[in-house]
């Protein structure tokens, strides 16, 4: 096969497998993104090397993970933020600090660059709400105040994530010193907040007209103009350009549910996301396992990838009770989609070794993996 016809060929046996294997961990209520992960892994170049380097697939992975941002940012409310107490802003808080330099210490300490640190406290940062929130939704607990504080400090988190995430990639692209550092800071936190200033206030005042147009799902297609816009905008200021298609679903957050929005973007979400995570997992060198180091660091990583969390996030809470505390923290536990976002990047910009970056991966999986249950355990009356 030559061509174009190789290349779709190939499209399909990704999404394909992506698909099947998905479904056989959601039948496992295991998260869908592990099982196209593993899918990824079969398919790679380490068993039966499917998924050559081409740009072509790098770029469909690119827009799948900045699609699946998009739509994360389409769930955050910005005056739901505002409203969330102080509880919630704290756990937020503590629970990024903390694991950022729980990370950046353990990584420095192993012998490795400042840049390197700052991708894994990166990675070790973000919260994966949706894995949290489907549990508290299959016990009916999600109108509880422990759940509510809970997302919403995961919303929060994520921002702060993002935020952190659009300063170490700038950083990662130039030389590192303290001037770099402060601009890089001053464009991410200008571009965050300028566009939660001014874009939202413009989306407010053309959004009503544009719903007036007779294009067909003219809003729909305002906000992906702003997806592909902010994230060009973005990726030449020298940020993630996943930064951007965040900003955008954010910006359009209070649009959402009036013009459907989320519902109109699932069947982009269903084709484009599992090519992300497929090309994630074929990125995983196997190989590197062979050395028990990587086992070693991949533990401590996992380890304090957990206590980053159940201290930081506990702490903020403490006042309300231990179990309190202990289900805060074991529901920010789960890494999800971000950390394995922030890995990806700094593997493609040449920041993060092929080891450092299976050590992320082990990391995510196992916090993905190890929550759901021990938050059931927990929340489940004896």
């Amino acid at each position: 096969m030559h061509g174009i016809t190789d290349i779709l060929f190939r499209l399909f046996i990704i999404f394909t497998s992506a698909k099947i294997m998905g479904e056989l961990f959601e039948r496992f209520k295991q998260p869908a993104l592990i099982g196209e992960i593993l899918a990824g892994i079969l398919l790679g170049p380490q068993l039966f090397n499917l998924i050559p380097e081409q740009e072509i697939y790098q770029v469909l992975a690119e827009i799948g993970v900045m699609v699946l941002l998009f739509t994360v940012g389409l769930h955050i409310k910005l005056e739901d933020i505002l409203k969330v107490g102080g509880r919630s802003t704290l756990v937020a808080l503590f629970g990024v600090i903390v694991p950022f330099i729980l990370g950046y210490l353990y990584t420095v300490l192993s012998g490795h660059n400042t840049v390197e640190a700052m991708f894994i406290g990166a990675a070790m940062v973000a919260t994966s709400v949706g894995i949290t929130a489907r549990i508290f939704a299959d016990l009916n607990l999600m109108e509880t105040e422990t759940a509510r504080i809970i997302l919403a400090a995961a919303v929060i988190d994520d921002i702060l994530g993002m935020l952190i995430l659009a300063i170490v990639t700038g950083v990662g692209q130039g030389t590192l010193s303290y001037v770099n550092l402060g601009i890089v800071t001053l464009e991410a936190v200008g571009f965050v907040i300028f566009l939660i200033l001014v874009g939202t206030r413009l989306a407010r005042r053309y959004v009503p007209r544009v719903a007036n147009l007779r294009t067909r799902n003219s809003v729909f297609a305002l906000a992906l103009i702003f997806l592909l816009g902010l994230s060009a905008v973005a990726s030449w200021i020298k940020l993630a350009a996943i930064i951007g298609a965040f900003m955008a679903g954010l910006v359009m957050s209070e649009f959402n549910y009036q013009f459907q929005l989320t519902q109109r973007a699932e069947s982009l979400y269903d084709f484009l996301v599992p090519f992300f995570f497929v090309i994630l997992g074929s990125k995983v060198d196997l190989t590197v396992f062979a050395n028990s180091a990587i086992w070693l660091a991949a533990g401590i990583i996992t380890i304090l990838a957990i206590l980053g969390k159940l201290i930081g996030c506990g702490a903020a809470v403490i006042k309300s009770g231990f179990k309190t505390a202990l289900v805060v923290g074991v529901g920010m536990v789960p890494r999800g989609e971000v950390g394995m976002i922030v890995a990806s990047l700094g593997l493609g910009s040449g920041v993060i070794s092929s080891e450092l970056y299976a050590v992320v991966i082990f990391m995510v999986v196992a916090t993905t993996l190890l929550a759901p249950p021990l938050l059931r355990k927990l929340l489940i009356p004896k």
